[in-house]
């Protein structure tokens, strides 16, 4: 019997995002620009392309810009209409009617509480969970190629990535079993495991394919790792009862939560872009070239 089919994405962008202030004082991060289009967009288009139906956005104070930006700026339309300016640009930042819905996480208690926060307008459907910070740059694109795997084995599917041993303590660590291609069974799951004792270092990274009974484990509110009500914690509670897999995403991953990892990824899709490419390489190997000389000295 197929998997019944994804049409829900939840996106969690409550966060205080601190580690970016004083920027994100009046701006959230989810808005912070990779070249010209906002990290939150590039997770919209991204669940677009897997078919997604109904984006899901689990906000909090200070993050009316993400509303404002998924509506329909009339004064802005118009007076590009009237100069003769394509709109086409702006394609993506307006969605039909019905398909957004916004839930408020009244204070941050961690991941597992914002996906809880939606669990009304999910319903009894499977769902999906992006984090805008892990900007995930492929063809297809992560989402897409996790939809495509979860068609084969259903249950609850997560992202996977292979992380340096030393980092181990900083992710969502998986109990690894049976390996298929890019499909791993997960045989369990531990949030930032302290250093030398992890499992493996195959990491959870912000996508998700989750089955609704997720929900059930997460209305019992318990705290874990940094007090916090982990995801991670209620999906590993889980495993047994259903299938669960991680995907190996074939594409780059960049941790737009870290300041370099923001500033590799708009290095990256600059130069990745025809209109500025030749223009932003001149300019690093000039200032690359200028600071040999400091190195040097």
């Amino acid at each position: 019997m197929a998997p019944k089919r994804v049409r829900k994405a939840v996106f969690p962008v409550g966060g205080l995002g601190t580690r970016f202030l004083p920027a994100t004082k009046a701006i959230p991060k989810e808005m912070l620009p990779v070249v010209d289009k906002p990290l939150i967009q590039y997770a919209v288009e991204e669940a677009l392309e897997a078919g997604i139906e109904q984006m899901i956005f689990v906000t909090g104070r200070g993050k009316s810009a993400i509303e404002d930006h998924f509506d329909i700026a009339f004064e802005l339309e118009a007076t590009m209409s009237g100069r003769g300016k394509s709109l086409d640009i702006l394609d993506h930042t307006r969605l039909r009617p019905g398909a957004v819905a916004y839930v408020r996480q009244q204070e941050p208690m961690g991941l597992g509480h914002a996906v809880w926060c939606a669990r009304d307008v999910v319903g009894d459907e499977p769902f999906a969970v992006l984090l805008a910070d892990d900007f995930m740059v492929g063809k297809p694109g992560c989402l897409k190629q996790m939809i495509e795997a979860y068609e084969q084995v259903g249950g609850n599917l997560i992202c996977a990535e292979v992380v340096p041993d030393e980092q181990t303590h900083r992710y969502g660590i998986i109990t690894p079993g049976t390996h298929s291609g890019a499909l791993t069974e997960v045989k369990g799951l531990v949030e930032k495991p302290a250093a030398g004792t992890a499992p493996s270092n195959l990491s959870v990274i912000g996508r998700y394919i989750l089955q609704p009974e997720v929900m059930g484990v997460l209305a019992s509110q318990e705290k874990g790792a940094g007090g916090e009500i982990q995801l991670t914690d209620a999906m590993s509670r889980m495993i047994g009862d259903q299938a669960f897999h991680g995907l190996t995403f074939a594409g780059t991953r960049y941790d737009c939560g870290d300041k370099a990892g923001f500033l590799h990824a708009n290095l990256a899709m600059a130069l990745d872009r025809e209109d500025l490419a030749d223009e932003v390489e001149l300019f690093a190997r000039q200032l690359l070239a200028a600071r040999q000389p400091r190195r040097a000295a």
